[in-house]
């Protein structure tokens, strides 16, 4: 049976798999949670793409997946070409969704939240020119929101007073009472589009790419060659790399998505799959 592994630095790419989970009905889902350096965002650029290189692969060895989702903004603009030149299985990314919006806006100015690693690097400049060259940009890195949403898929809703401060680091800058359309640049704020939306300018659409992300899975999937084997497969995974703060909080949002009582389940990277890059 084909499987996919769904990889990101916390519970972000969760929302990658809610969306999947109907789409993919039957399909084991693995995820790997790589808690033991959350958040990716604080990273430097070369130690966190080796990690990601070696993680995933050993991942792809003992998981034997038939796409692997990089269900992480930070990470799949860091290492996705690396992964790709290191292993020979197909792999979907996720990136800032600026040509959506670039669609979407009627002012011409746009918006982004992102962690201070993908609002920093040269990769979101250069898909800000490719795909949105006749309009303004503002991002804004923030660095609360991942926080606010592992908690909030805990089951605890974000401080209003915390989220309107990272709000306005994105409106509060020069131009930014012309946004009319922000893009989610990290898979952690799925899980806080409603409150964003409400605490928000009224005017404003706002753009999650998981269902994209989602259904560009199932399409490469579709294409992947029919294996053959057995017909049952062992059930999905949900591993880490740390121990994840309050696990007993994260266990019910984890059975909802179909991850048993069991999950999660440490992961040991070691021996890692070989690195040809």
């Amino acid at each position: 049976m084909p499987r996919v592994l769904a990889f990101d630095s916390g519970i972000g790419g969760l929302g990658i798999v809610a969306q999947l989970r109907p789409l993919l009905p039957g399909i084991p889902v693995d995820y790997l949670a790589d808690t033991a350096v959350f958040p990716y965002g604080e990273q430097p650029d070369a130690v966190l793409r080796e990690r990601i290189v070696r993680l995933v692969g050993a991942a792809i060895a003992r998981l034997r997946p038939s796409v692997v989702v990089v269900a992480c903004n930070t990470a799949s603009t860091l290492a996705l070409e690396s992964l790709r030149a290191a292993y020979d299985v197909p792999f979907v990314g996720c990136v800032p969704p600026i040509k959506w919006a670039a669609d979407q806006t009627r002012t011409g100015t746009i918006g982004l939240l992102a962690t201070r690693a993908t609002v920093r690097r040269p990769y979101l400049k250069a898909l800000s020119a490719r795909f949105a060259p006749n309009c303004t940009l503002l991002a804004h890195g923030a660095r609360g929101l991942a926080d606010m949403a592992e908690n909030a898929f805990r089951g605890t809703p974000p401080d209003p007073t915390l989220l309107g401060a990272e709000l306005a680091g994105l409106f509060g800058q020069p131009g930014g009472s012309a946004i009319d359309v922000v893009g989610l640049g990290c898979t952690h704020y799925t899980f806080l589009l409603d409150a964003m939306r409400d605490a928000g300018p009224p005017h404003v659409t706002w753009l999650d790419p998981a269902p994209a992300v989602a259904r560009q899975v199932a399409r490469v999937l579709a294409a992947c060659p029919v294996a053959t084997g057995p017909a049952s497969s062992p059930p999905d995974q949900f591993c880490f790399t740390a121990q994840p703060r309050d696990l007993a909080a994260l266990r019910p949002g984890l059975a909802a998505l179909g991850y048993g009582q069991d999950a999660p389940k440490l992961f040991d990277a070691s021996p890692a799959a070989a690195y040809k890059g």
